[in-house]
């Protein structure tokens, strides 16, 4: 008999010894995708007022509990105000705030009144922002005052605009003072019943080529974020959670703000830029349990002397591939290891090394994991929408008809939001690349449009990085493929030097030995670069066409 967690032409599904996970997949899917699903209900106001909903970290370490009444009635009279403004439900609503309690006051608020939240990561240029805000609808846009300025007329931000200014700081000529919000006395609107179909949450994505296009995340969409912080980081009764990411991207919004008041469980909050050696102090001083990253914060802690009393039982990971030798690093050092999860802001996390006692298993080196229950996976073959053989790699797809997944496709970008599924519309093809095994667990290659095909061979970058990264004298690296005359395209690999190493000509030949030793001879950088840093996007993820454009010569 055919196993179907092994994969056919119906995909491939999570291994689970028991259908309880997939029993809870599709009651999530039928509480946030009900027609009279309330945003604000199930976020908020169902749970016990006393409960602690976020504790908000402050640089010198003291913390500031919020119950969930508290965000309650604070959100209930900035909804009224912002009513009163003239905001409707549909609207787009952007926050330009760090970590704070002004901002999940704020998005409980747009939520309570069917309005949209566009996220814009502090770190955004003017030109950023305003590609997000402006001819999209948007009514209003809530920021810190030290985020302010960004806002000011110019080139990027013209004066005549669509939406006006909520601050945190002092308003002056037509901006409106966040203070004055929560100070509103007007009845409390009563919370508006988007229903499954509602738009929570407006994210934009960066593509390969054109401006990054809008992501309708649905309310219906919580169920996936829900599931997986249940089932991929198993954050149970007793926890203490904190995922570091910014919640300006979509897992830091999804998994550090919207699942934990989902679910009812309080999470960590840092109001304060990130640091290794403060985020030590704060895994040690707040007791953290179940600490979510990116490999990029990983990297950085290994880097960083470590305290002692830790109490960490799960590390998870998300963003870009997790290399062996930070998992390595973490076993020996924490005695825990890092589990590599995968997804998408268009489909939440869809792909994991799942923490739950249902769902964990064993960890493959390089493996981004199997199939979160709810969602079936697929690696379609490179030149058709056919499966791939087993170890071929492929096109990372995942079925439409999903518990899950409730992509549709961007807002008003119709063409691009075509080449996204198969023309039979079966599928919904993520643009990157992996190989799944036997077992059904699959290991990330490359984004589609990063594999290098050298003299016949396709090489995805992130076998030859992980090699790389194996070195005590590596930070970190990228690989990227550059035209040869012979060959079609040779890789060369963009360096981060450890603290400390100087390198040199030696070190480049001991580079390239490993990774003919490691790995194949015919995939060895032809150069190697050091830089002082990667260029990455403010998720995370390093840039490899602005490698391309300074190093292809």
């Amino acid at each position: 008999m055919t196993d179907p967690t092994l994969g056919n032409s119906q995909g491939l599904r999570p291994r689970t010894p028991n259908d309880a996970p997939i029993r809870r997949a599709e009651q999530l899917a039928a509480e946030y995708g009900a027609p009279d699903a309330n945003a604000a209900g199930l976020l908020c106001d169902r749970h016990p007022a006393d409960a602690v909903a976020f504790t908000f970290v402050q640089p010198d370490l003291s913390g500031i509990d919020v119950t969930f009444g508290e965000i309650r009635e604070r959100s209930e009279r900035v909804a009224a105000a912002l009513v009163e403004i003239g905001v409707r439900e549909g609207d787009r609503v952007a926050t330009l705030m760090g970590k704070s309690q002004e901002l999940v006051v704020a998005l409980l608020a747009i939520w309570r009144i069917g309005a949209v939240h566009v996220p814009l990561f502090t770190a955004f240029a003017p030109g950023a922002i305003a590609m997000r805000v402006n001819g999209n609808g948007t009514k209003l846009v809530i920021t810190d005052a030290a985020q302010r300025a960004k806002l000011a007329p110019s080139d990027e931000l013209p004066a005549a605009r669509e939406w006006r200014v909520v601050t945190t700081g002092e308003a002056t000529g037509d901006d409106i003072a966040f203070a004055d919000l929560l100070e509103n006395t007007g009845a409390a609107p009563e919370s508006v019943a988007v229903g499954g179909d509602g738009v929570l949450v407006e994210l934009f994505t960066s593509g390969t080529t054109g401006t990054p296009k809008a992501v309708p995340m649905r309310l219906s969409g919580m169920a996936g974020v829900v599931m997986y912080f249940e089932y991929g980081i198993d954050c149970a009764t007793g926890d203490v959670f904190w995922n570091i990411a910014d919640p300006g991207w979509a897992y830091g919004l999804y998994i550090a703000i919207l699942a934990p008041m989902a679910s009812g469980h309080r999470s960590i909050l840092l109001c304060a830029p990130f640091d290794p050696a403060l985020t030590w102090q704060v895994l040690r001083e707040y007791g953290v349990t179940n600490f979510a990253a990116a490999p990029t914060v990983y990297r950085a802690l290994r880097h960083s002397p470590m305290p002692d009393g830790l109490v960490l039982r799960h590390l998870s990971s998300a963003g870009e591939p997790l290399t062996p030798d930070v998992i390595t690093w973490s076993k020996q050092a924490l005695g825990v290891e890092i589990r590599d999860h995968y997804g998408q802001t268009e489909t939440g996390m869809t792909v994991v090394n799942a923490w739950h006692p249902d769902l964990i298993a064993d960890i493959k080196s390089g493996s981004m994991g199997q199939p979160m229950p709810g969602y079936t996976v697929e690696v379609l073959r490179l030149d058709s929408d056919e499966p791939a053989a087993v170890g071929e790699s492929g096109r990372v797809a995942i079925a439409t008809d999903s518990t899950l997944l409730t992509f549709r496709g961007y807002r008003n970008a119709p063409e691009r939001s075509a080449a996204r599924f198969t023309a039979d519309g079966r599928w919904y093809v993520t643009g990157d690349v992996a190989a799944r095994d036997a077992d059904g667990y699959l290991t990330f290659a490359s984004r589609d449009d990063d594999v290098i095909l050298m003299a016949g061979y396709r090489i995805g970058p992130f076998e030859v990085e992980s090699v790389l990264t194996s070195h005590d004298s590596v930070s970190e690296v990228a690989v990227i493929g550059v035209p040869d005359e012979l060959r079609g395209e040779v890789l060369i690999a963009v360096a981060v030097a450890s603290p400390g190493i100087e390198p040199d000509a030696a070190l480049v030949g001991e580079l390239q030995q490993l990774v003919k030793r490691k790995l194949a001879a015919h995939v060895y950088p032809r150069r190697i670069h050091f830089v002082p840093e990667l260029p990455k996007t403010p998720s995370g993820k390093v840039q490899r066409f602005l490698l391309r454009q300074q190093f292809i010569s």
